[in-house]
């Protein structure tokens, strides 16, 4: 199997101005400022604490892919980011164990453009595979 170092852990937050300065007072740093992505109607900000990165993850519209996650599970993690040498190699291992895609991969602008793609296991929930 591809090596898998994780990159991130998505948090799910209704307001991600409050999760920012929640987060701080716990000791993370904003790693990056509060990045709009249009394409999945949220709003994204990166901390940082103890080599820990945290990706703060708020829907601005109804119809964002995670409003009805937020809806469900309220302010919660909801899925790990794994990052891969050979992402290619990496999502068709894990499509081959298992996981099923449930988008294509598609530009991050909180990632600089790279693209990403979700997928998920009845065993482990939701992962996103970053592309380099």
């Amino acid at each position: 199997m591809t090596t898998l170092k994780i990159h991130h852990i998505g948090y799910l937050v209704k307001k991600i101005e409050k999760a920012k300065q929640t987060f701080e007072t716990l000791g993370y740093q904003v790693e990056q400022d509060t990045v709009r992505d249009d394409i999945r109607k949220v709003d994204i900000c990166f901390l940082t604490k103890d080599g820990y990165r945290v990706e703060l993850v708020s829907p601005f519209s109804e119809d964002s892919v995670v409003a009805g996650l937020l809806k469900k599970y309220k302010n919660a993690p909801y899925h790990i980011c794994y990052e891969a040498d050979d992402p290619e190699a990496a999502f068709r291992e894990l499509t081959e164990n298992g996981f099923a895609a449930i988008d294509t991969p598609t530009p991050a602008p909180a990632l600089g453009g790279c693209n990403v793609v979700f997928l998920t296991s009845p065993v482990t929930g939701m992962i996103e595979l970053k592309f380099r």
